[in-house]
């Protein structure tokens, strides 16, 4: 049986670690080179890198931090924000990536997640979609969240593992940082339309929620989570023990 993964995500701001709530109100937290150190050697099975402002400020995501950090750790890594080219993918896998997530700039270019994967591999591109309810539709919001877009988020999460996206991230602004629980319903309908990982981010607030997450959708391969790792409300070794105990599979 695979396991499921438990992956902190480092959301950056001007070189620091930021979380907030439904996207708004960042409050500073801590260095990602420390932070990410911390849960490589405890536990963690991946670690994503968001460069959250890169996208709204139209510039580069910060390379010099993401080379630190990358060399600080010894699981995998996934980084975003600001990826617009092809290029863009390759600067950040030489910077010590293994995994590259487009959100924003797949928006504005379609054919991004085609030629990246063609390129890099599917295994390589990560498709990352803030989604919203809106008038009882899922919609994809892009700049952190900040734009409604007005497509619907299973349309364009089904075209963009038809382009070749190797995983989805579904970030739920619904749920974010409200720490009631992930989007359970909006993550249902996304693994029913695609047979790639599917990533959960957004919601959770305590170890049940991701019993709950992994019992009720056995399709989800992961939980995403920030505060309650970054806050130490949740330890890693903890959460997998008890999922384990739960009959849930995780690597110890």
């Amino acid at each position: 049986m695979i396991t499921k993964r438990i992956i902190p995500c480092l959301d950056v701001k001007n070189g620091r670690v930021v979380k907030g709530v439904n996207f708004e109100g960042l409050s500073d937290v801590s260095s990602p080179v420390e932070l990410g150190k911390y849960y490589s050697d405890n536990g963690a099975d991946e670690l994503v890198f968001y460069d959250i402002t890169a996208s709204s400020e139209g510039r580069a995501l910060f390379t010099d931090i993401l080379r630190e950090v990358a060399s600080k750790i010894f699981i995998p890594l996934t980084v975003g924000g600001g990826i617009n080219t092809v290029e863009d993918f390759d600067r950040v896998l030489k910077c010590g990536a293994d995994k590259v997530s487009v959100n924003s700039g797949a928006i504005k270019n379609p054919s991004l997640i085609y030629q990246a994967a063609k390129r890099y591999g599917n295994q390589c591109v990560v498709l990352s979609v803030d989604a919203k309810r809106v008038d009882g539709k899922f919609k994809v919001f892009a700049k952190g969240g900040r734009e409604n877009t007005g497509m619907d988020a299973l349309e364009w999460i089904k075209r963009g593992v038809d382009n070749g996206a190797g995983e989805i991230v579904l970030n739920s602004i619904d749920t974010d940082g409200v720490k009631g629980g992930f989007d359970l319903e909006m993550l249902s309908k996304v693994c029913d339309i695609v047979s790639v990982p599917v990533i959960a981010s957004g919601g959770a607030g305590k170890k049940e929620d991701f019993i709950t997450l992994f019992k009720t959708l056995s399709k989800v391969d992961a939980g995403l989570a920030a505060s309650i790792f970054h806050f130490g409300e949740v330890e890693i070794k903890d959460l997998k023990n008890t999922l384990n105990l739960s009959g849930i599979p995780v690597r110890i």
